[in-house]
Order: C-alpha cells, then structure tokens, then sequence
C-alpha cells in the first residue's frame, strides 16, 4: 500500500475554519413534460424543493464528511433565507457562531429550477440568483475579523472559498490570512475568477482552475490541443507561486488532473481518473476541502493533491452538490490501487487492503482450492461466495501443493495461469497461494468474516471452521452444481487423472 492508503487507514479527524461566501441553494423539482400555451417556453409543475447549503457552506459540508470538526465564519442577510442556511450547516454539525447578519444584504440565494421528464436524469433548466456583491460595510468586517482571530489558533487548518460576492474583499482575505500565518496555521484558498489576485497574498496555497488562472495571470495554461500539464501550466504555477509569496499552488486541469508546484520545487503533473461527468458542480469546494484535510493529517503535498483529485473526481460523478465521504473516497482509491496492483498478490502484499476493507465495515469473504480446470461449477461457486460479503479472496494451492493433494499428473494448469484465469472473474477480487496441504495459515492471517465451501463438505471437514466461528465469522457451504468437477471435466477430455 502507498503512503495515502497508510495515512487513510490511520486517518485522524481535525479542525477547520472556513471562511467565505455563504449560500444557500433552493432546488426546485417539477415536471417538465410540455410547452406553455402562450410561448414556446417549458412548465415546470413543481413535486418537491429542497434547500441546501452552497458556497462556502458546502466547503463546510465536505470538511465535514471527511472527519472535520468545522466552523463558518462569514455574512449572511438578517432573512429567513440566512435562518435556514444556519440551521442546516448547525443539523450537519457545523459551528455558525461566526456567521454575521447584515441587513443591508441578502443571503446569497441560488434558486435552481430542474425538469423531471419521461424518468430521465434531473436537468438543470434555469437559475435565479438572489444576490449582493457590494463590499461588506467596515463595521461587519471588523466583526468578522475579530471572530477569526479569536478561533484560528484553536484550528489546524484555515480555508477561504472565495465566489466574488462581496465578503472576501481585501480587508477580510489579508486579515484573515495575517492571523493565520501569526498562530502558526495554514490557509488554503479557493480563488474567484477576478483579475487581480494580490488579496491572497501570503496563503499557504490557491487551487485555482485552468479559466481562473488565466484569468489572473494572463497566461495560457495549454501547450497545444491536448492540453495536458506541459511548459505553459508550468509557467502558470510559477507566476503564481512567485508573486502571492505562497508555499504551493495547485491548479486543477479537469480531465489532465492537476499540476502541483511547491516552492522552490519542480511542477509535479498529478493525473487523474476518467470519469463519466455528470455534473461539476461542487468539484472545485470538494477539491479545497479534501487537499486542507490531506495537509491536516500531515499528508505531505503530492498525497493531499491525489486525495483532492480522488474526491474531487466522485463529486463529478453524482447530481448537485453532495458531499464525499470520507470512506468513498477511501474506498475508490483502495479499488484503483487494486486495480493497479492486480488481482494476484502475496499475502504480504494483499494484506493492508484486506485490513483497510475490515476498517471500512466491509465484509472480506475467503474461499480456496485447486481450481485446475475452471468450470461452470466453480464459476458458480466463486460468485455464490461473493455475494456473502464484500471482497472475497480466494486461497489457491500452489503447483507442489496440487501434485501432493492429486498425485503427479496434476496439476493440468500451471499455477499462474489459473491464478490469471482466476483473476480475471468480476467476482474474484484478490488471489494469493499456498503451499501448504491446507489453507489454514491463509485463514489465521486474513481472518476472514466468511469462510465458504462447496456443499460437497460438513462443517466439521472445512479446515479452519472452528477459528473463523471464533471470531465471530460464519461458515458457509454452497451447493454445488450437479455434474460439474474438475474430475469430469477431465476424464471427458481424456486427460488422465493421476
């Protein structure tokens, strides 16, 4: 396992402080089935609305969801719109104690009108915003400031999400960051696309993506049409990095992942997963939220861009904004790295993903044999076993181990080439052998929660059946399909058995 996977398995919940534009997002559903009489327009015949956190309230959300113990400081209007944001950043867990109320403002109000039409996928059809971006009156930025101070040194991390709606001018962004850089604190930012980026000054770091850069820097982050990370990215980062005196940047390049340039250091390209994209909204919050979590758990920067990008990537995947978890975050990266590592592994190696599942609450089922022929009934027997838990892992004799068990003549198949049929079954998620007569070590070791058999065994014949019960496992016996062994198979091709 590499060193995200370790520092997930440890992973330890911390604090933060978000500050930023707070919103509040009305999502309106209804069906949009026809035309209006009077205009070529859609109706929209409303079923349901719901209300949700948005801006730097869904960056909240997301610290939460990956182990964070988070407080909102920003503006919201004295409105009933600001009153039901608080209550549902207060139902999540978050601290709104800092959230001031101005009357010369609204809150932040995003009214989103979807179509529901013939069972297909919510669209998106019509935005209305609700808004203010006048700069906060003097006397509100002094409020909120002297709230900062007093929490940022009981924080590990601080994270500005910046939207452009007024609230993070200069005077709160270089305060917030002075006090941050004075209790010794780091301070992540999620810049606005605006020309000028000097109010960032003295950040830890900013995230801005491919547009925003751009925008600021007046450079192009593309090499050529694909549009990779390459000299021009580079060049991007390093301006930045320069003139905002920060430890690092990161851009984010969408499907090219992200390119990371600490100070002082070399860019570093950080690739991401192809995804299905369903809707971007939140990516940007999610990616902030994540790389300030990896940096809370000493995850160096490389790891926390890789955790970004992970989460970042699964908000893509789903309607509206949701937060990550941070077990589906951990979970995604445990498949990718299987998916890397291969099916095949020593028991050593299989081990830490085995744990890590446990961790997760999955259920890591274990079966084993010789699997010499693969056929309907093993076939049969693998998914069976699968679907008693979550991961199964199947023990597979070795060569030597076979020749003992069923006499010289076997096995048919080398053992890597049954490892690799093996390995090649959806319900198969990890091989590893063993050469002793029974898999009884492989048990001892992996601890499995379900031990499956064919139906050909009793329970008082299944090697490891009284330890797997010992720790609170289950024994299962599956019924075989009739006709179908290795045996049969093999005397109807007219191999001889041995």
């Amino acid at each position: 396992m590499d060193r995200l996977l370790d520092s997930l398995a440890g992973w330890k919940p911390f604090s933060a402080l978000v500050v930023g534009d707070f919103m509040l997002d009305q999502l309106v559903y209804g069906n949009a089935e026809r035309l209006s009489a009077d205009a070529p327009v859609p109706v929209l015949h409303v079923v349901r609305c719901e209300d949700r956190p948005g801006g730097s309230a869904n960056v909240c959300l997301d610290l939460a969801a990956l182990k964070g113990n988070v407080e909102a400081a920003g503006v919201t209007g004295d409105d009933p719109h600001g009153a039901i944001l608080r209550q549902a950043l207060s139902a999540e867990g978050v601290g709104v104690g800092m959230l001031m109320s101005d009357r010369s403002r609204p809150t932040t109000t995003k009214q989103n009108l979807i179509g529901l039409a013939q069972t297909r996928h919510p669209q998106k059809m019509f935005r209305v915003d609700y808004e203010s971006k006048a700069s906060l009156d003097p006397a509100v930025t002094g409020r909120l400031l002297d709230a900062v101070r007093a929490a940022v040194s009981g924080v590990d991390v601080v994270c500005i999400e910046d939207y452009n709606k007024g609230v993070c001018g200069e005077a709160v962004c270089q305060g917030v960051i002075r006090a941050a850089r004075k209790a010794g604190k780091p301070v992540f930012v999620d810049p606005a696309r605006i020309a000028d980026y000097s109010k960032y000054r003295g950040a830890t770091a900013i995230t801005p993506n491919r547009n925003e850069a751009e925008h600021a820097t007046g450079l192009r982050t593309l090499d050529d049409e694909s549009g990779g990370p390459g000299e021009s990215a580079a060049r991007v980062a390093h301006a930045l990095v320069t003139a905002l005196d920060l430890e690092a940047v990161v851009l984010t390049l969408d499907r090219h992942g992200a390119l990371l340039l600490e100070r002082d250091g070399s860019p570093v390209a950080v690739p991401t997963v192809a995804r299905e994209v369903y809707d971007v909204t939140g990516a940007g919050d999610m990616f902030l939220a994540a790389l300030a979590a990896g940096r809370a758990n000493d995850l160096p920067w490389f790891e926390s861009v890789r955790l970004a990008n992970a989460a970042a990537g699964l908000e893509v995947e789903v309607f509206g904004v949701q937060p990550i978890p941070l077990e589906r975050v951990h979970q995604f990266l445990l498949d990718q790295a299987g998916r890397l590592a291969g099916k095949v592994r020593p028991l050593a190696a299989l081990m830490p993903e085995v744990e890590a599942r446990r961790r997760l609450g999955q259920r890591v089922v274990f079966t084993n044999g010789c699997f010499d022929i693969l056929h309907t009934g093993h076939v049969t027997l693998l998914e069976r076993a699968k679907a008693l838990g979550d991961y199964l892992v199947v023990g597979l004799n070795t060569d030597a181990s076979v020749s003992r068990l069923k006499g010289p003549s076997r096995p048919v198949n080398a053992q890597d080439d049954r490892a690799r049929v093996l390995s090649s079954l959806a319900a198969v998620d990890a091989v590893t052998f063993f050469d002793e007569d029974t898999p009884l070590r492989l048990i001892e070791t992996i601890r499995p929660a379900v031990l499956a058999k064919g139906s050909d065994y009793t329970k008082d014949r299944v090697v490891g059946a009284d330890l797997v019960e010992s720790w609170g496992g289950r024994v299962e016996l599956i019924d075989l399909v009739p006709g179908k062994s290795t045996s049969a198979t093999i005397r109807r091709a007219g191999i001889a058995a041995g």
